[in-house]
């Protein structure tokens, strides 16, 4: 039997949508307006194809697409503060009003959060876990929602070798420290969303470690993200080069899902939700959409 970690709060409501992550495996699409992305290499940069990118994924299942503006990668061009929202705000405003999807904000500063928020975006999610505080301010003030993802650097700023005596101890602290944190600033324990921070300032074999013990990170009690989409540490442990990790990313996904991860950050959103589906099946969570096999 696999045990899932209780959630204190599994019923959740944001804005006008809402969800019992007790019973839903969610899968947030990813668009990246960005020239130099990881993964598409600025293939949704322009902004109607950024909004276009948004509605395909709200097509193909998606419950929740996430939009950024700023790589994490400190290798790539700097933002400044009003690029990026020149970057995120339109495609916000232009998705909201094709789809009725969660959508998220992926951005570490509170003043393009603000803006995002205004034009639509009900969730931040926050790569430095609220490293700046006027960020939790902003969340608490607007009533959004906030992920909460591990990482130790400043933000665009090379972590070399990083180091842990115990990865999952540490990253567990850390998360308990920053929701305790965001509480003290005036948000809401059921509008926290928790991301151990697969690669953040982690080697693959941490990010291994990280996916074996993820029920550990998942006591925390909150609802916990996944975002394993071909990552490094899924290369790394393969050998498969980007076009190649989708199997290997669907595994790593579900590797989590069965440890208690209730959202999947992932770019091929079909295959994602077909996978959560069935996740949602073995665990019990939803029925089977037909029986008639060996029942006739």
């Amino acid at each position: 039997m696999v045990y899932l970690p209780p959630l204190r709060h599994p019923r959740v409501t944001w804005g006008g949508w809402s969800t019992d992550f007790s019973r839903r495996v969610l899968t947030m699409g990813i668009v990246n307006r960005t020239p130099d992305s990881f993964y598409d290499q600025g293939r949704t940069y322009g902004l109607d194809r950024a909004v276009d990118a948004v509605r395909a994924a709200a097509e193909a299942g998606a419950d929740w697409v996430d939009v950024g503006g700023v790589p994490f990668s400190p290798d790539a061009a700097d933002v400044s503060v009003e690029e990026e929202v020149d970057r995120v705000v339109p495609v916000v405003a232009g998705a909201r009003a094709l789809t009725d999807v969660v959508l998220s904000v992926d951005t570490y500063r509170p003043e393009v959060a603000r803006q995002a928020l205004a034009a639509g975006a009900l969730v931040v999610n926050d790569t430095t876990g609220l490293r700046d505080p006027e960020l939790a301010d902003v969340i608490a003030e607007t009533g959004a929602a906030v992920v909460i993802t591990h990482s130790l650097a400043a933000p665009r700023t090379h972590l070399r070798r990083p180091r842990y005596d115990d990865v999952v101890d540490e990253v567990k602290a850390y998360l308990a420290d920053r929701v305790q944190a965001a509480c003290d600033r005036g948000v809401p324990e059921d509008r926290i969303v928790v991301d151990p921070g697969h690669d953040l300032n982690k080697n693959t074999l941490h990010s291994l470690e990280l996916t074996r013990r993820l029920p550990e990170i998942a006591d925390l009690g909150l609802p916990l993200l996944a975002a394993v989409s071909n990552k490094d540490f899924v290369g790394e442990a393969t050998g498969l080069p980007k076009p190649e990790r989708l199997a290997p990313s669907l595994a790593a996904a579900s590797a989590c899902v069965l440890g208690g991860a209730r959202v999947l950050r992932m770019h091929d959103v079909a295959a994602s939700v077909a996978a959560a589906r069935m996740l949602e099946a073995v665990l019990g969570l939803r029925e089977p959409t037909g029986l008639r096999h060996n029942l006739d």
